[in-house]
């Protein structure tokens, strides 16, 4: 028999707060975490606001922000998640197999040191040419080599390897916008074939920094409505104009269900399905047909063994893109036919940006949340309907449903698609 897998613990740090619960509640109210950027001046740039996490610091999780100073936002982030996840699944006095307990991470790069970097190009430019020898002597001498090793995706899950003492399989994926969710997918896969008991999975990211917005704007990917940005980010409505730019981490424990049992764990919900393909198409552009969002979707459901009419609610990955949520909107529909219009389908990216790499766990932990409460939360700034985009967004105000199983889409640069499926937990 296939071994099955059970989630046990959640934490996420997002821009609208810190704990899963405190969160989830924001998200019913329908309130937005977005804002004017603070983290840097972003006044000269032509989308000036962003999802930042505010008010929120290590020590909130227990940590000394002394032992932390040199480590990127996003590591931080993923820090405050996965303890909280760890507590919610009461590891702390948990007898567990250190070698059966391992990570998966879908992390970004850590974030640059604008000021020592805009030091070195000063001391480097002589007559108004660059001079690679002067900024490299600059670099040897200005730079911490510290915070350049946490430059590497890989090291939040090497920290949390280290805090969990999961000395088991530790992996990070970066597949863009699908990569936590595609972590959580191969976590489940690593326990399904015994590899592992037990898997920290998730990811962080935060790209709010001049090198991010800059790359997303000459993308023409951001939504550049400045005198509104908390009515910005608008999924599937007509006058979208892009997405908002984001940072947080959310951490799940998922585990064997027989381990969970032998421990006495609370089960949050089973984690029934996994579906990841590729467009292989364009690297920015989602294929018109949505061939491969489409192809996740039908994996995803094979995967769990459940029928069109079994999915009570999605999560899409909706991120307020004119080709995306059109793209999305048109693979539902391939997929779930004549259902799809009685079909909940709503965006938190609505009210907590495009948190990229950190997104797709996240929204998983939403979704069992929906799941939990049978409640779908809204897809806010809904104002105007699309004519491509003709289903069900739950506009404006959370609703209750009626549910046994919910999915959650992740589709990312590249063409890299992650459908995942959470299911009431029945023994």
């Amino acid at each position: 028999m296939r071994r099955r897998i059970v989630i046990t613990g959640m934490g996420m740090v997002t821009p609208l707060g810190a704990g899963v619960e405190h969160v989830w509640q924001r998200l019913l109210a329908g309130e937005s975490g977005i804002d004017y950027t603070t983290i840097f001046d972003a006044s000269n740039f032509p989308t000036k606001f962003s999802a930042e996490v505010r008010d929120w610091d290590i020590s909130q999780a227990g940590e000394d922000p002394e032992r932390w100073k040199h480590h990127g936002r996003h590591t931080l982030f993923v820090v405050g998640a996965a303890k909280e996840a760890m507590h919610d699944a009461g590891l702390e006095e948990a007898a567990i197999d250190p070698t059966r307990f391992g990570v998966y991470m879908g992390s970004g790069e850590g974030q640059q040191d604008f000021d020592r970097f805009a030091k070195m190009m000063v001391a480097a430019l002589e007559n108004g040419e660059l001079d690679v020898a002067r900024f490299t002597k600059a670099g040897l001498e200005l730079l911490d080599p510290i915070v350049e090793l946490e430059q590497e995706p890989n090291m939040p899950a090497v920290h949390l390897a280290a805090l969990a003492n999961a000395q088991g399989p530790n992996f990070n994926c970066l597949t863009a916008c699908a990569a936590s969710s595609q972590a959580v997918g191969e976590a489940m896969e690593l326990i399904r074939r015994g590899e592992a008991d037990i898997m920290l999975c998730g990811g962080a990211h935060s790209m709010i920094h001049p090198f991010g917005v800059t790359g997303f704007n000459l993308l023409g990917a951001l939504s550049t409505r400045n005198d509104d940005p908390q009515g910005a980010s608008r999924p599937f409505d007509r006058d979208r104009d892009g997405f908002v730019l984001g940072e947080g981490a959310a951490a799940l424990i998922i585990e064997d269900l027989e381990h969970a049992k032998a421990r006495g764990a609370h089960i949050h919900a089973e984690l029934t399905g996994y579906g990841s393909t590729a467009d292989a198409f364009r690297i920015t552009d989602t294929h018109p047909e949505g061939r491969g969002a489409a192809a996740c979707l039908r994996m995803a459901l094979a995967d769990a063994g459940v029928t069109t009419e079994d999915i009570g609610y999605i999560n899409a990955h909706g991120t307020s893109t004119s080709v995306n949520d059109k793209v999305e909107t048109l693979a539902i529909k391939q997929v779930f036919g004549d259902y799809a219009y009685r079909l909940p389908v709503s965006s938190t990216k609505s009210m907590m940006g495009h948190l990229i790499a950190a997104a797709g766990a996240t929204e998983l932990i939403i979704s069992v949340l929906a799941l939990r409460d049978q409640v779908a939360p809204p897809t806010i700034n809904y104002e105007t309907p699309d004519p491509n985009c003709d289903l069900d967004y739950v506009p404006n105000e959370a609703r209750e449903i009626r549910c046994q199983h919910v999915a959650t889409n992740s589709f990312g640069f590249g063409g890299q698609n992650i459908t995942l499926i959470a299911s009431s937990f029945r023994d």
